[in-house]
């Protein structure tokens, strides 16, 4: 059985997902539940992972998930602190669904060296981690690799770019993909069959495409997203 801290937190974490897909701070539980400090909410939130009624995302700095409810679940939820001479109510609760994945937080994947927008290069040299906003990615395993050449300007993907990788040997016509050429040496390019081959093509007229015949190309994920440094 849940005490009545508990049963509030974890109403307020499932409110604050299903509002905004995003999880609670420690700062803003604390206003919620009248705590005079985050350390009580780090003991409310270890009871309630000890139970099973929430668990922490890994790799993530502020992620929390929602296994089950409690049964009771008629009691309102905290409502979070608002400045003074609103009218602002925490909405009536609604029955759970779907935990949204949170979108604020970070996640590391691999990053697996440097690959070509324009002539192939060797890929997957080496292997360090890149820290990426959850938002940027769907489901599926990813990874990164460092965007090397300017064939792919007209598609927006610029050299020095970090190329956001779901990983996949299936692709779409018409998509962008990791392409392994001869087993060796990864380019980005967009994909497209023809008479049994694969031609890869380039977002750069000063770029020709590229032809391989059946069994010269392996598709190793395709483009979900990109990060770009400012200097």
């Amino acid at each position: 059985m849940l005490t009545r801290k508990q049963h509030e937190l974890i109403r307020f974490i499932q409110v604050k997902l299903e509002e905004t897909g995003i999880s609670p701070s420690f700062e803003e539980m604390k206003e919620a539940l009248d705590l005079k400090s985050k350390s009580g909410v780090h003991r409310l939130i270890s009871a309630l992972e000890e139970r099973g009624f929430i668990r922490r995302l890994p790799n993530r700095a502020r992620a929390l998930e929602v296994l089950r409810q409690p049964d009771n679940v008629s009691q309102a939820a905290p409502r979070a602190a608002t400045p003074a001479n609103t009218n602002s109510v925490t909405p009536p609760l609604r029955a759970p669904a779907a935990t949204p994945r949170p979108a604020n937080d970070v996640i590391e994947i691999p990053l697996h060296g440097r690959i070509a927008a324009g002539m192939p290069i060797e890929a997957l040299e080496g292997q360090s981690s890149l820290p990426v906003p959850a938002a940027l990615l769907g489901p599926g395993e990813h990874f990164a690799l460092e965007v090397s050449g300017d064939s792919m300007i007209d598609a927006g993907i610029l050299d020095g770019d970090f190329a956001l990788i779901r990983k996949t040997n299936t692709a779409r016509d018409g998509e962008i993909v990791v392409a392994l050429v001869h087993g060796e040496e990864a380019t980005l390019k967009y994909l497209h069959r023809e008479q049994g081959g694969v031609r890869l093509d380039p977002a750069n007229a000063a770029y020709d495409p590229q032809h391989f015949g059946p069994g010269e190309v392996e598709v190793q994920g395709k483009l979900a997203g990109l990060l770009r440094r400012y200097h």
